[in-house]
């Protein structure tokens, strides 16, 4: 009799997976060789960034101006001001958030350069906004930005033969609309000297510091991030899922100039965004190495090199749990996608049941709509039926992965805790994967891998249980389950962080990637223990969305938004 020791030891070695995926480095301490980036010496420019508010036209505000302008000239920086001032309709809505009523509000760029041996080279640009919304200390957004380019350049002017000059970009009036980048990019004329350029930017206080945003036809642009990068972030999946977002970041401005361009981010603690919350002490300091230590990276690789990352076709890249990235043309998908269908045809066919083919591809199809629906209608029991609060769905976001989590448990347990039990239905569960892979690959092939690569790995396992059917391969089975779960545990994780309050239903490409490497793993469960393990799963799902529902508006909501929040909910 088939045993699930062996889908246990799989799905343990992918929990222990994801958790190292979805888990910053260690902060390096204050006293880290010079040469290396330090969250632990960042955090002192993050103090005193996060002391306080300080949104545009504030005294907070133009104090922390001062201060940045002193530290760029003790890095050995020139430093200058663009100014500006704020339009009506941006002052209106930023004395709507704050409760005043300013005449004017000037708007003010703080710009440095750091002198290279060749002053002809375009320049690198490292960008982030010092303003904050009104209410937040903004240790995260962007204090982490600002503290990673003051510590990044006070490693850069170590080396004394970096070649390219080092524009800095302090933006101001980012929360009102990418203000001061439309500034910049319109009238500075620094804009026309840059050939690349780093934007630092957080959606929360921790987790991993991701690249989520590149240049157009960024083939080269993400070969010289995958080789830079100390613990790499990053994914060509995220880059394509930005690329059809309505977000915007200062980014966003510069990228139709034409530079080799790098967005980085973190998500992670979602509830601190624009938070009174988000202080220093609340910021995961190892976001805060992840962003900076990528930064580094790419800046000394820019600085020493004669020529930049021109345009290049588009690669699909990715981190694999944090500890390399990998990359490679988009086109391969299309041969992992000839192996997956060459590797689980020859397994069809030790025993050809057309018939069973077909109930298997018809259960995995039920899974999927049956999970995404059910996670759409307790989306709408956790608060999503009627007005909601943005800040407050946002700190809620760990309780709605735990509701994806139990729901798609529930699913897979109830759909496939007893069959298919032959091994032509494994195969069917196969075949909407495939061509959702192969759909995918031809209308967005950069991001893709998701589905190929899997099907990839678990086609090759298929391979060989065709070749040797009387001895089934269970560590190869067992290793390529681990991997493939443990990459869908971590990408449902970032998903949900990423669009969970609105989409929750993204997770089921989590199912659609491990499914299909764990039913062949497990043995065929009792009636009762598949319909009571099921019950119990959903009915802690619904106990959830109702808690989200009727618990009292997070304290971390922004300022601006609570009064109206406790309106709305509670």
């Amino acid at each position: 009799m088939k045993s699930s020791r062996h889908l246990i030891v799989a799905l343990a070695l992918a929990l222990v997976l994801a958790v190292l995926g979805t888990t910053p480095p260690r902060p390096a301490p204050a006293d880290a060789p010079p040469e290396e980036f330090s969250a632990g010496r960042a955090m002192a420019d993050i103090e005193r960034i996060a002391r306080a508010p300080h949104p545009s036209g504030s005294a907070e505000h133009a104090a922390l101006r001062g201060y940045l302008m002193q530290r760029l000239g003790e890095l050995g920086l020139t430093v200058r001001t663009q100014e500006g001032q704020f339009p009506a309709e941006a002052r209106a809505e930023l004395d709507r958030r704050g409760g005043k009523a300013a005449a004017r509000v000037p708007l003010t760029n703080v710009l440095g350069l750091l002198r290279g041996t060749d002053p002809n080279l375009p320049a690198l640009a490292l960008m982030a906004h010092y303003d904050s919304v009104p209410g937040s200390p903004a240790a995260a957004d962007d204090g982490a930005g600002v503290a990673s380019i003051l510590e990044t350049l006070r490693a850069l002017s170590l080396d004394r033969q970096r070649k390219r000059d080092v524009l800095v970009i302090l933006t101001d009036g980012e929360e009102s609309g990418l203000l001061g980048a439309r500034m910049f990019f319109a009238q500075a004329a620094e804009a026309r000297r840059i050939g690349a350029i780093v934007n630092l930017e957080t959606r929360g206080g921790g987790g991993k510091a991701n690249l989520f945003q590149t240049s157009a036809r960024n083939g080269e642009v993400a070969r010289l991030w995958a080789q830079t990068a100390p613990h790499p972030a990053g994914t060509s999946l995220a880059t394509f899922i930005y690329s059809v977002l309505p977000n915007d970041t200062d980014l966003t401005v510069a990228l139709p100039h034409g530079y080799s361009a790098w967005n980085f981010a973190f998500i992670g603690r979602p509830g601190l965004y624009h938070s009174p919350l988000a202080t220093a002490a609340n910021l995961d300091r190892g976001s805060l190495q992840q962003m900076g230590e990528q930064t580094l990276g790419l800046a000394q690789a820019l600085t020493q090199a004669t020529d930049l990352p021109s345009r290049a076709p588009d690669l699909v890249f990715f981190d694999v749990f944090g500890l390399f990235a990998v990359h490679y043309a988009p086109s391969w998908g299309w041969a992992m996608l000839a192996v997956a269908l060459v590797g689980y045809g020859l397994l069809a066919s030790r025993r050809p049941d057309p018939a069973e083919m077909l109930r298997g591809a018809g259960r995995m199809l039920a899974l999927v709509v049956l999970t995404g629906a059910l996670l759409w209608a307790l989306n709408m029991v956790s608060g999503a039926d009627g007005p909601v609060n943005y800040y407050d769905r946002l700190a809620a976001i760990p309780r709605l992965q735990g509701i994806a989590l139990c729901v798609s448990m529930a699913m897979t347990v109830f759909l496939l805790g007893r069959r298919p039990a032959s091994v032509s239905g494994e195969v069917g569960l196969v075949l909407p994967v495939w061509l959702a892979a192969a759909a995918f690959q031809a209308f967005a092939p950069s991001a893709a891998y998701v589905l190929t690569l899997p099907l990839l790995l678990g086609g090759a396992a298929a391979l060989v249980r065709g070749l040797v059917p009387r001895r089934e391969p269970r560590v190869l089975l067992v290793i390529v389950a681990a991997l493939i779960t443990g990459y869908a545990l971590l990408l449902g994780y970032s998903l949900l962080q990423a669009v969970g309050p609105a989409l929750p239903m993204v997770c089921v490409l989590s199912l659609l990637m491990a499914v299909p490497v764990l039913v062949p793993l497990r043995a065929p469960m009792p009636v009762g223990v598949v319909r009571g393990t099921a019950g119990l799963l959903l009915i802690a799902a619904f106990g959830l969305a109702l808690w989200v529902r009727w618990d009292a508006p997070a304290a971390s909501i922004a300022t601006y938004e609570q009064v109206r929040s406790l309106g709305e909910k509670g």
